[in-house]
């Protein structure tokens, strides 16, 4: 079995060693290439040093974690039969990426597999939820060789403006690239054998910045998820827009800020963004 890794990483020269460690980057069996996108720090000259563990560089100048996503895994990502992609601030567990593995092997009829989240105050939430609705994060999953290719085929790709990529991929393994009346229970699987480690935010200055961009970020991806669910409840997954800008004045009216304390000032700015984007 042969299995490509596909790391994402962006400005991730904090992480990224960290990472890479936790990959069995000197498995004969095993292909690791990290998509380095848009990036102005040192991630792409950290994975350069690690080229002779058998990692490989891609460099896109232009950053999207969709984007890129699109352009790598459904463009240039060789030949295998399961896809292992990997967010570069995330650390895996041992054994993860052939436990992913064995799970699609035993699993042919499935789409997917997920790993799941190992730290963090609210794993075990994580963990139940995932296993009930058939989700994954995008920190780490596996895409079956078959499902990659039968995405090739169709042509429906992830929206370039798109924030992450997991939700929509979950969608597209969940329906058989269809509609959410195709769902099909086990096209997603829960890997017990996986798992990832997130470093947690620290409270200092810098800390509280970047989790200040991260939730602008969060309240757009739960704008974009909304007309993204709202797609594929009725047209389905081939009418997907190439970006979600194009079809925002459709859905201007319908979205209103969450009254939650917690996010209506980022649902506020994530309105803004989407409103200057129409």
């Amino acid at each position: 079995m042969q299995i490509e890794i596909i790391v994402l990483a962006h400005n991730e020269e904090r992480r990224i060693a960290a990472c890479l460690a936790s990959l069995p980057s000197e498995d004969a069996s095993v292909g690791v290439t990290v998509v380095v996108n848009g990036s102005s720090d040192r991630t792409a000259d950290i994975v350069r040093d690690h080229g002779t563990r058998g990692v490989r560089l891609v460099e896109y100048q232009q950053g999207g974690k969709a984007r890129s996503w699109n352009r790598f895994v459904l463009d240039e990502a060789p030949e295998a039969d399961v896809y292992v992609c990997v967010d570069g601030d995330a650390v895996l567990a041992p054994g993860s990426v052939g436990a992913l593995g064995q799970c699609l092997e035993r699993n042919p009829e499935a789409n997917a597999a997920a790993a799941l989240p190992l730290n963090g105050r609210s794993k075990a939430f994580y963990q139940r939820s995932m296993q009930v609705s058939q989700g994954l994060f995008g920190d780490c999953y596996a895409l079956s060789g078959a499902f990659v290719r039968s995405l090739r085929e169709s042509g429906v790709r992830l929206p370039d403006d798109l924030i992450g990529d997991d939700g929509l991929v979950n969608a597209l393994a969940n329906t058989d690239i269809g509609a959410d009346r195709d769902f099909r229970r086990g096209a997603v699987i829960q890997c017990l054998g996986a798992g990832f480690y997130c470093e947690p935010n620290p409270i200092t200055p810098e800390g509280l910045r970047r989790q200040a961009k991260r939730m602008d970020n969060y309240a757009l991806r739960y704008f974009q998820n909304r007309i993204l669910s709202d797609i594929m409840r009725n047209e389905g997954a081939r009418m997907i827009p190439t970006r979600l800008a194009s079809v925002y004045s459709l859905y201007l009216d319908r979205l209103r800020p969450r009254l939650n304390p917690m996010w209506f000032g980022f649902d506020r700015r994530a309105l803004a963004r989407i409103r200057a984007a129409a």
